[in-house]
């Protein structure tokens, strides 16, 4: 029974389950479709505009931050604001909500360790080689980026020569177009110790060896200017510049004002482990528990048991919390406070309401949801006794003595009756009293806007590794119990009042 139980487990993944609808599944159905989205979506840009698109596709309309709301929000309606492109909230309005009412929100956040191109990222060949200068965003270019095939996307600004208008285009090259390589352990200190960011951790993208040929060039650096005498692209690697531009159909290389680029693992997101129960993927933190809040979202605004809510379920994912979500598309920006007061107050009677808002915060509870730690069974020693989260078990709640997690007795209660009415299972996670604790958004959200709060993640192993393993169950575990607290909250809120 046993053996056709985890044969029927491994049909399922590899088969890649295509979801038909947004109703909630069981949790082997999402592990494909996970999978695609990593590997699919390897730039913070990519990953917001794939959550809009799939938010549009499921009735959603999306809101501008730039006008009022005020005409547009009615009860039972579905919608989504994003900020820079790179930060995102979706929610819906219960068709019995009233202004005051509490917000079931879910945060996690959509960046990941990556290497940004510098501003002018032309340098001078160097033996034969072309470089690439890239600056390393939070603990990027660590010792797992070296000897990894590197692509490369972002998001590009073009300018239209007609109508003078500014346009963001999307752009991800198909191949891998930089490496960083290791010096050979014969050359004796070889990879040992620390390596110099700048100077020892620069990809090679090319060769050009003219120099062999071609005497007169001498040492001095020349660039070949692409789009003219002071374009954006002539500070950029003409071979790179073209690329860019094929890949985009653009003819005229100075219609190209700036861009926004950064390197990625470009192998795929795959299921193994002998019996598919592992993923292993690039970018898991935190694209992992923003997917499967999201996917929560939908498949509760499609189900029938939200018809008669009286709240607003929402989901926010963030860019910049690996470098400290100072930016205003981070979460210590105004953004979700901001969404908020403005759905209180398109509801309100009143309007705007110092009275109203502090109510709505009083009346709701946040999910801090990034992934946490799995315990690695060659280092059974640095986890606590009772604080080790397995693979493919069940959410995390992260407690830190210090306040570097959100969660309390209170908020780890309430999660707990949500656990038990959405057939879920918590499992715990705190650090070492010698180690150091990591941060989430939870702190900064919970105090600015004085909800309630937990932290509770999805367990991996190998974090901030440029690639990373969680449990192929772990995504449908997460959806199911986001998909628990959007649906439960309301009543279990009760019980605590």
């Amino acid at each position: 029974m046993k053996e056709r139980q985890l044969g029927s487990k491994r049909s399922l993944i590899t088969r890649g389950l295509v979801l038909e609808d947004n109703t909630l599944k069981i949790p082997e159905a999402y592990t494909q479709p996970f999978c695609d989205f990593l590997t699919e979506n390897p730039t913070v840009f990519h990953t917001v505009a794939y959550f809009e698109k799939k938010l549009e596709k499921a009735g959603f309309i999306k809101l501008s931050e730039r006008k009022t709301w005020n005409k547009d929000l009615v009860a039972g309606g579905k919608y989504f604001v994003s900020r820079n492109g790179s930060s995102l909230i979706a929610f819906t309005v219960g068709k019995a909500y009233e202004s005051g009412n509490g917000v079931a929100m879910i945060a996690g956040h959509v960046d990941a360790l990556t290497a940004k191109l510098k501003p002018v990222s032309n340098k001078k060949t160097s033996a034969g080689y072309i470089q690439l200068g890239v600056a390393p965003y939070a603990g990027a270019l660590n010792s797992t980026w070296w000897d990894r095939d590197l692509g490369i996307g972002g998001r590009v600004l073009v300018k239209d020569s007609k109508t003078g208008k500014i346009t963001t285009k999307l752009v991800k090259l198909g191949w891998p177009i930089a490496r960083i390589p290791t010096l050979a352990p014969h050359f004796g200190v070889g990879m040992n110790g620390q390596n110099n960011a700048e100077t020892q951790a620069v990809p090679i993208i090319g060769l050009d060896n003219s120099d062999l040929y071609d005497k007169s060039t001498g040492e001095e650096f020349k660039n070949m200017t692409l789009g003219g005498e002071g374009a954006f692209t002539a500070t950029q690697p003409p071979k790179l510049v073209r690329a860019i531009a094929g890949e985009l159909s653009i003819q005229d290389y100075s219609s190209i004002i700036n861009w926004e680029l950064e390197l990625y693992d470009t192998q795929p997101a795959q299921t193994g482990g002998l019996d598919k129960e592992f993923i292993f993927a690039g970018r898991i933190d935190d694209k992992l528990c923003s997917w499967s809040a999201m996917e929560a979202l939908l498949a509760s605004s499609a189900s029938s048991d939200s018809e008669d809510s009286s709240i607003i379920k929402l989901v926010s994912v963030f860019d910049d919390e690996e470098i400290g979500s100072l930016l205003r598309q981070g979460a210590r920006g105004n953004f979700l406070p901001s969404t908020i007061e403005r759905i209180s107050e398109s509801f309100s009677s009143n309007g705007s309401s110092s009275n109203i808002l502090s109510q709505t915060y009083a009346n709701s509870f946040l999910v801090s949801a990034d992934v946490t730690h799995a315990v690695n069974p060659n280092f059974l020693g640095s986890y606590l006794e009772g604080h080790a989260p397995r693979l493919n078990v069940g959410l995390v709640v992260s407690a830190d003595s210090n306040g570097h997690m959100t969660t309390d007795s209170v908020s780890t209660a309430l999660l707990t009756r949500v656990a038990e009415k959405s057939n879920s299972k918590l499992q715990l996670f705190m650090i070492r009293n010698d180690s150091r604790s990591g941060g989430t958004v939870g702190p900064m959200l919970s105090s600015a806007m004085g909800v309630r709060a937990i932290d509770a993640g999805i367990p991996q192993l190998s974090m901030h590794s440029i690639r990373a393993t969680t449990g192929s169950l772990d995504p449908g575990l997460g959806v199911k119990i986001f998909k628990g607290f959007l649906d439960h909250f309301e009543t279990v809120d009760k019980e605590f009042e």
